[in-house]
């Protein structure tokens, strides 16, 4: 700017040390994040609601009890496998030795949900051995899960010490991946769900959902195992193992990490279904409605790549949090409007206006694509770094769990409420499509639209104080390198002293 005042040499200093632009991440490692980053995405996952209302038929009220237990369980093992997490110490690192030999085994292991309606065809929605097995399978996935994703978080934030890297690395990903295809298989299965439900293509659901599910999950296992393989953490942790006491105890004495817990437990209050489901229900009897819903991404999709070139620029002139908030706030209005056109003369079940609405939602909210997913991302990775200054230690494992665990007991409590409300709004399984009352169908509408935008507004406030200035960060990057560079160097010389002893 140009009534910025001249800097001080210890300024220019600690600035050189914070933007230096040394690259830790080669470009064959580079390549894998970015498969990495391709491959969390390339799945189905958008269509389980169908797959368990549609296809496996699982009672609501069941469903609400499961989630009941595999919810308290997934809180008691989440303390447990953090800690151990945290405290591994090997010479593949922290985090490297769970996601290396757990992915295949996994994911092999998660390819067997897809098959629930082979090994219980035709089966009615409260048949005991299904539901004993969908209850085992879900124990079993998620214990075995949470290894893997608690180390994936930590991991991710461990790869380069250089936060400007970092930031490159994460928008380098969330742009080229969109174009890789990432959202392919959620594209491809819905044209194939159009035509099966049209009555357009005489084939099982179960088919679709199987071929699909298992061909997704094999080749986004071997590219995230690929990256797991030659990458590297490169971001030295202590020696001493840290006690589960003070991970824990993070989330109140790290300012950051408190006010992303605040923030998260505060719009985690937000209850909706999702907006699939809606256009499905209610637009989808007769209509390739999955199709004309992928055509109108197609059609916002450059805007959103296009967005990217924002993130820098915004950045250069606005704080994080400014951003923060202010992609909150823009994104809580293009759902008001999106309300508003629909609820006007109950134009939410005529399909033409609400394309159209829908078309001109995307394009406005890619505008801030580019910078939600940059920021957010980088906001955690800088709440880790955060920690490790102020505490000398990093506890990325149970840190995040420490954080994540309200939200998990929300989230059971939650996934029961919002079973029980399905079943209240007159919602009937098994039904075809289209053919749910004109009641559920406007409550449809309000729950994808502005009822978690409503639940969930408070999320907003706890942003708006958040305390890593620019200057605080430049001062904070400059300590923890010359911190870490002094950590090695005393690692080094007692290494070399074991050594040369006698």
């Amino acid at each position: 700017m140009a009534d910025e005042k001249p800097r001080t040499a210890a300024q220019s200093e600690l600035s050189g040390n914070m933007f230096r632009s040394y690259h830790y991440v080669g470009a064959r490692e580079t390549v894998a994040y970015l498969f990495n980053d391709w491959s969390n995405s390339f799945n189905i996952n958008g269509y389980k609601n169908r797959f368990i209302w549609d296809v496996v038929n699982i009672d609501f009220g069941i469903s609400a009890i499961v989630g009941l237990f595999t919810g308290a369980w997934d809180v008691v093992n989440d303390i447990f496998i953090s800690a151990a997490v945290d405290n591994t110490r090997t010479r593949l690192g922290k985090f490297r030795p769970f996601l290396v030999t757990m992915q295949i085994p996994l994911s092999l292991i998660g390819m067997l949900y897809w098959f629930l309606p082979y090994f219980f065809p035709n089966t009615a929605g409260t048949y005991v051995p299904k539901l004993i097995f969908y209850f085992l399978f879900g124990v079993i996935t998620e214990t075995a899960g949470t290894f893997t994703d608690i180390a994936r978080a930590g991991y991710m934030s461990t790869i380069t010490p250089n936060p400007n890297e970092r930031v490159r690395l994460i928008t380098l990903a969330e742009l080229l991946t969109g174009w890789m295809g990432e959202d392919m298989p959620s594209f491809v299965l819905g044209i194939l769900y159009d035509f099966v439900s049209t009555g357009r293509w005489k084939a099982p659901l179960r088919s679709v959902f199987m071929g699909m599910g298992t061909g997704c999950a094999a080749v986004s296992c071997a590219f995230t195992f690929w990256f797991f393989m030659i990458s590297k953490e490169r971001v030295p942790q202590t020696i001493e193992r840290p006690n589960i006491k003070e991970g824990f105890t993070a989330i109140i004495r790290n300012y950051p990490v408190f006010l992303m817990a605040l923030s998260d437990f505060f719009g985690n209050f937000a209850i909706g279904m999702g907006e699939r489901d809606y256009w499905i229900d209610v637009h989808g009897a007769d209509t390739m409605i999955n199709s004309a819903l992928a055509l109108a991404g197609l059609v916002s999709g450059p805007v959103g790549s296009i967005s990217y070139a924002f993130v820098a620029p915004l950045r250069k002139r606005f704080s994080s949090k400014f951003l923060w908030v202010g992609a909150d706030i823009y994104g809580d209005a293009l759902c008001l409007l999106f309300f508003l056109a629909g609820i006007i003369n109950r134009n939410y079940s005529k399909l033409k206006p609400m394309l159209i609405v829908y078309g001109f939602r995307e394009v406005f909210a890619k505008l801030l694509f580019g910078v939600n997913k940059v920021i957010n991302a980088d906001l955690w990775n800088e709440a880790m770094d955060y920690c490790e200054w102020k505490s000398g230690y990093r506890m990325e494992a149970t840190t995040g769990v420490a954080k994540s665990l309200v939200l998990k007991l929300q989230g059971v409590v939650k996934g029961s409420v919002f079973n029980i409300l399905m079943k209240k709004i007159g919602y009937v399984q098994g039904l075809k499509i289209g053919t749910q009352t004109e009641k559920t169908k406007r409550w449809e509408f309000i729950l994808c639209s502005i009822m978690p935008t409503v639940t969930g507004a408070l999320g907003i406030v706890p942003k708006l104080f958040w305390p890593i200035t620019r200057k605080k960060r430049a001062l904070m990057y400059y300590e923890l390198s010359e911190r870490r560079d002094r950590m090695v160097s005393v690692y080094v010389d007692r290494v070399n002293a074991d050594r040369d002893a006698p």
